[in-house]
């Protein structure tokens, strides 16, 4: 688990749309959470291995 991960504004912004789009596609508020934050880890893994 990535414990320090700090995003931007900007970054936070486009998650919270992100999960707000899933919702109302009729994901749950908590799937959507989980699916935008493994979304947002595995992006940041990618970027640490480059």
């Amino acid at each position: 688990m990535i414990d320090d991960l700090e995003l931007t504004h900007e970054q936070q912004q486009r998650a919270v749309e992100e999960i707000q789009t899933l919702m109302n596609k009729g994901v749950s508020c908590a799937e959507a959470i989980i699916l935008i934050a493994e979304k947002i880890r595995k992006e940041h893994t990618a970027d640490l291995s480059k």
